[in-house]
């Protein structure tokens, strides 16, 4: 009798709750599917099982309900730009994290997954000076040197005329970049000369963003992972040694961070471990989950926009021509050098870089939590303490705002300026407010400095490079295509140096 008695118990608990969440719960009167009110399970299957999937029900919703949609049983999807500085306000609105969502980054001490807004605001503090515009622009020199490493290996593989991964170049140059910004010395990514040796950096990076959803239902996972000896973790999952090994080594660069005096120049490790940070956020797990997502966001991120835009200008010849000619303003001969400052003044090269971030941002769904507003929307009321978000790729690829909107189309940006349009402000890739990306500044210098060297010195073209090698099916933190990640392959078949 008791086994009958407690399927039926189990059963009537999950009705309970189910008939409660569709009729009874603050948001019952938000529109949505039923089962996305009922249950997280719809939202899982999509994102867990079927890998990356749920942004296109998400899409499906809003063509049946329109712009406010209640995706699952707690949080409320907004895919209106009016609304966008209301979900991501600064100007002192409190907004947090959504607790379930940053279990997905497996680093609950960083700045970027930390729910309390004041508590984000202390932790960020410490790196601000270090991704200011000033900040960047002090340091150009140290991504020139690395973009001169990858101008190196360009040359080299044109010598050997061999067919060369840029896209895993892209993601050493990044790396190199944001570790030197870190420790104060880069991880040597360039230097190596048969860069698929390093292309460990990309699989790591991609295991790492490939597990978020997963993470996101499961965050017990990520802490064992971390509570449990790395020796231990190598016999469980095997195939992520590569992983745990990158663990160690941020655990032993962190070290040699604080143990170095007199260093030439204050990193951001020494940052976050000088004494005048309270001693309960000088613990060892947030200085290394610190260093764990500076690391992955300065890496894969602006590796995948530098890869979309050289796609798509390789994709059309006169796009190439174009932004070559313009770059002779500031860089007369083909060696030539310029820093941000000068490349950003260059309306073409700007409308390149605005229409790869369109394009390519990540595609993360960031909620927000408002924990005493009430918001409002079209005369629907979100209570205080709801996650609320909008996904970037919902304004970017808005038909009203960007016509022809999957088409890489730099003029737009030309045209829209000419028209005394603000285009630009429905360009988030890294979102708005209090939460903004700490890294727009670098990765803004890096894109900029990294396509103006290549085109107006190399003639490309792509290799072994499919469409669907550059597509967007699944969403991993960043853009996916079906199977692995964006990879993009080309052949030096000139270089301009007079």
């Amino acid at each position: 009798m008791y086994t009958l008695l407690l399927p039926l118990l189990v059963f009537f608990c999950v009705s309970a709750r189910a008939i409660y969440r569709i009729y009874f719960h603050p948001l019952s009167k938000i529109p949505g599917p039923k089962l996305a009110a009922a249950t997280h399970l719809h939202e899982f299957y999509h994102d867990v099982v079927r890998g990356g999937k749920f942004i296109w029900e998400i899409e499906k919703m809003h063509r049946a309900y329109g712009p406010i949609v209640r995706i699952n049983p707690r949080e409320v999807h907004i895919a209106d730009p009016s609304m966008y500085d209301e979900i991501y306000a600064g100007c002192g609105r409190k907004r947090e994290k959504d607790p379930r969502m940053v279990s997905s980054y497996a680093s609950s001490y960083a700045a970027l997954a930390t729910v309390d807004h004041d508590l984000h605001r202390a932790r960020r503090a410490p790196l601000n000076p270090f991704f200011s515009k000033k900040a960047v622009l002090e340091l150009s020199d140290v991504v020139q040197e690395k973009v001169s490493l990858l101008a190196w290996h360009l040359k080299r593989v044109h010598a050997e005329q061999a067919v060369f991964a840029l896209s895993t170049a892209f993601t050493a140059l990044t790396g190199d970049i944001i570790t030197h910004y870190l420790y104060g010395k880069d991880n040597g990514y360039l230097r190596e000369r048969d860069l698929v040796k390093r292309n460990i950096v990309w699989e790591i990076l991609a295991k790492g963003t490939s597990a978020c959803h997963l993470f996101r239902f499961f965050p017990i996972i990520p802490a064992l992972t971390k509570a449990l000896p790395i020796r231990l973790m190598r016999l469980v999952r095997p195939a992520l040694s590569n992983v745990y090994d990158l663990q160690e080594q941020i655990s032993r660069q962190s070290d040699e961070a604080v143990a170095l005096e007199g260093a030439k120049r204050r990193t951001i490790y020494n940052a976050l471990s000088d004494p005048s940070v309270p001693a309960s956020e000088r613990s060892v797990a947030r200085l290394r989950d610190e260093s764990f997502i500076v690391l992955l966001g300065g890496t894969e991120s602006t590796a995948a926009t530098l890869t979309l835009a050289t796609y798509h200008l390789l994709r059309n010849k006169d796009f190439y021509s174009k932004l070559r000619q313009e770059l002779q303003q500031v860089m007369p001969k083909p060696t030539s050098e310029a820093n941000w400052a000068q490349l950003e003044r260059l309306p073409y090269l700007t409308a390149v870089i605005n229409e790869a971030l369109r394009l390519g941002a990540a595609a993360l769904r960031p909620a927000r939590v408002a924990p005493t507003e009430t918001l409002y929307y079209k005369g629907y009321e979100i209570p205080p303490g709801t996650p609320v978000s909008t996904i970037s790729y919902f304004i970017h690829r808005n038909p009203a705002i960007f016509p022809d909107p999957e088409s890489f189309t730099p003029e737009r940006w030309i045209q829209a300026a000419e028209r005394g349009d603000n285009l630009t402000k429905y360009l988030v890739p890294f979102t708005r407010g209090s939460r903004i990306c700490i890294g727009m500044n670098l990765a803004y210098a890096e894109l900029y400095m990294t396509l103006a060297a290549i085109v107006r010195r190399f003639d490309l073209e792509l290799c072994e490079t499919r469409p669907e090698d550059m597509e967007f099916t699944r969403e991993m933190v960043v853009q996916r295509p079906e199977k692995g990640v964006w990879t993009l392959k080309v052949r030096v078949v000139g270089i301009n140096e007079a």
